[in-house]
């Protein structure tokens, strides 16, 4: 399981529905948090956000421990299952 988590601010709210455009991808709010879950990697082109730089590297809140970055570039963000 690859699980996300991503402040629920304004600024973030097109991180989460790119997410959520994923059918493999399940998106929930805990707490403060937008949770991306899903089976497979999770992949969030950033020009389809449309988030600028400043916002696109600050969005990840958390990640835990049996999930992983792999990519977070100007042009996605990838997270993998550890």
């Amino acid at each position: 399981m690859t699980v996300l988590y991503v402040l629920d601010v304004p600024e973030n709210t097109a991180v989460a529905k790119v997410a959520a455009a994923d059918p493999e991808v399940t998106v929930d709010r805990i707490g403060p948090y937008f949770e991306l879950r899903s089976e497979r990697d999770i992949v969030i082109d950033r020009r389809a956000t449309g988030c600028r730089h400043a916002v696109w590297y600050s969005c990840i809140a958390g990640v835990p421990a049996d999930s992983r970055v792999v990519q977070h570039d100007k042009d996605a963000l990838r997270v993998t299952p550890a």
